[in-house]
């Protein structure tokens, strides 16, 4: 399994959009995350780019035999497509992670019992963190899909490791229970792909996505 596919690229213009997603300016626009998520905004701020935060009234799809990369694909698009119908005029980023192991989607688990069952299925194996990007300008017409793969290892745990992990981290807020970019040195053994991926906004390929569409140089 390759560490880190590009699953899903498409960016065009509907018809009667004026020019192609690599001239649209951006002049009296903005950007949106359409994400609630705070890992997303800490991250997308490390590009430097301004940019506002609406979160998008919708029902993810979140079922555990879904297709991981259909799911985020889905549910990244429907927040920015909610927000871009709102802000025609404004760039709307859309994200959305989720893990995948045993042919089973982790969402974010229902509550501590849930998440010590799946630290549990985790633990000691390699799964796959898959993240959809939708970016969004109604105004234009501008589309823009894209999917990212990791993969994490976790250190084989037993119950007061898991224990442990649970009384230092938020996990009820996290895709598989559980977040990297904190205390990872307990649970997880190494990555490959994009680290900021696993985090949940793949900062690489957002950075070359809003690059040809012309909000970064």
């Amino acid at each position: 399994m390759s560490a880190k596919r590009r699953m899903t690229r498409a960016c065009h213009v509907r018809a009667g959009g004026a020019i192609s997603a690599a001239f649209v300016s951006p002049a009296a626009s903005a950007l949106i995350l359409a994400s609630a998520s705070p890992r997303r905004r800490e991250l997308l701020g490390r590009l430097g780019l301004p940019f506002s935060v609406v979160v998008a009234e919708v029902t993810e799809f979140e079922a555990t035999d879904a297709d991981p990369r259909a799911l985020v694909a889905h549910n990244a698009a429907l927040k920015a497509d909610w927000v871009a119908e709102r802000h025609p005029e404004a760039w709307v980023l859309g994200a959305d992670t989720t893990v995948f192991i045993d042919g089973v989607v982790l969402n974010k688990p229902a509550d501590l019992d849930h998440a010590r069952a799946m630290l549990r299925r985790l633990a000691g194996r390699t799964h796959t963190v898959f993240t959809g990007l939708a970016v969004r300008r109604a105004a234009s017409g501008l589309r823009w899909d894209e999917g990212v793969a990791s993969e994490v290892t976790f250190r084989p745990l037993d119950g007061p490791a898991i224990e442990d992990y649970l009384s230092k981290v938020d996990t009820l807020d996290k895709a598989g229970a559980y977040g990297i970019q904190e205390h990872h040195e307990l649970i997880v053994a190494g990555y490959q792909g994009s680290l900021t991926n696993i985090m949940g906004l793949p900062i690489e390929a957002t950075k070359q996505i809003l690059t040809r569409c012309g909000l970064l140089v």
